[in-house]
């Protein structure tokens, strides 16, 4: 029987998954991905075979709680018939590292007592990362577990970049600045040599999906990014404020008599693109909407990218390329077209041939910065964490 790893990514309602083939060397594509969605209430586990053929739509009994989905997911991993592969070990996307885990760790009692310190820095994250971690390493004994951080990149960024301007005893305690959606950088700054020549330059990437953020690199390297203390910082999201004056919090605390919960699903839920256009979170809907909210919806996440950019560029110096990636980077090339068009500035020409094609290069041959559309790959680069520590 050949070899496999698991790779896992469990969230608040679902647990996303995949599985590499490990013969000496990691395959480059899973054999088997797919997810549960609804945990806790209606919920499906969807899975797609390598051909990206969809292979599983099954409902799993109502209610169903994240133990039991776990169960339920290698049950039928180990059931299904093109599952020939024994697991060996199991990668897990770990929102929160702290910062003094800046490199993947190989988990046991002591090391998960430690990520569970970071709850109360990650709590709507972490609790559920934790969650996959005890529930594999109850249902797969023995079969080692390994955390890969999302906070790990930009641990590289200078010290000054990582505080706030607030009190030193509660930096003590960790309030600062962490930075997320590390392994999506992570992955981009190992291919960038495959696409550009300037990937060792002053480079800054764009994730851009329902969450959002931004990643200026040099040689590589975080050196500044969008999100800071939580995952709201930074750009507008799906559903998301990003940046906001503590002001506006005051005020919905002191005047508008909210309590924290209510200012916590505001804050992540209830914003951002859905509460800017009061349709929807769905750049594909705005984006075909003639509603004139829609239309400010997705000018404001434009003007905040663009914004967003001059202060990153302004970190490092300039920018040599700019990276498109997350699923609205990637596809919205209305998107793409906007940012571009008011960088002209920083040198960026776009391509629109190229651009609307969706290649790789959407900048002009002459374009004196370049822009370019790279897929993200956060699995793949926990799989090959994983694989390097067995």
């Amino acid at each position: 029987m050949s070899r496999a790893i698991l790779t896992i990514n469990a969230g608040s309602s679902s647990i996303k998954f995949a599985l590499y083939a490990l013969n000496g060397e990691l395959a480059r594509h899973p054999y088997l991905s797919g997810q549960i969605d609804g945990i806790g209430a209606e919920a499906c586990l969807l899975a797609k075979n390598a051909d990206g053929e969809r292979i599983a739509n099954e409902a799993l009994p109502p209610g169903v709680r994240h133990h039991e989905a776990f169960a339920a997911l290698l049950a039928w991993l180990g059931s299904h018939q093109q599952n020939s592969r024994h697991i060996v070990a199991v990668g897990h996307r770990v929102v929160h590292g702290g910062e003094l885990l800046s490199q993947p760790l190989r988990l046991d009692d002591v090391a998960v007592q430690t990520l569970e310190r970071f709850v109360t820095l990650a709590p709507l994250h972490q609790p559920h990362n934790l969650n996959g971690i005890k529930a594999l390493s109850a249902s797969l004994p023995g079969v080692p577990q390994i955390a890969c951080f999302d906070t790990a990149f930009h641990r590289t960024q200078p010290p000054l970049a990582q505080l706030f301007a607030i009190p030193r005893a509660l930096t003590a305690e960790g309030v600062r600045r962490y930075g997320f959606h590390g392994l999506s950088y992570e992955y981009i700054a190992r291919v960038l040599p495959e696409h550009s020549s300037r990937a060792g330059g002053r480079v800054i990437v764009a994730h851009l999906g329902n969450g959002a953020s931004m990643c200026a690199m040099v040689d590589r390297r975080s050196q500044a990014t969008s999100m800071g203390f939580t995952a709201i910082d930074g750009l507008m999201m799906g559903t998301r404020t990003g940046a906001l004056d503590p002001g506006v919090i005051l005020y919905l605390l002191q005047v508008k008599g909210m309590d924290a919960k209510a200012v916590e699903k505001l804050l992540y839920k209830e914003s951002g693109l859905l509460g800017v256009s009061g349709l929807s979170q769905d750049m594909r809907t705005l984006l075909a909407s003639d509603d004139v909210r829609a239309a400010e919806a997705v000018d404001l996440f434009c003007y905040r990218i663009v914004r967003e950019i001059g202060a990153l560029a302004a970190c490092i110096g300039g920018i040599d390329a700019l990276v498109f990636t997350g699923g609205i980077g990637e596809h919205a090339a209305e998107v793409r077209h906007r940012v571009c068009a008011a960088l002209g500035w920083m040198g960026i020409d776009l391509d629109p041939a190229a651009n609307a094609a969706g290649q790789t290069r959407i900048s002009t041959p002459g374009s004196r910065s370049e822009a370019l559309v790279i897929p993200t790959d956060e699995e793949w680069m926990i799989a090959q964490h994983t694989r390097d520590l067995l």
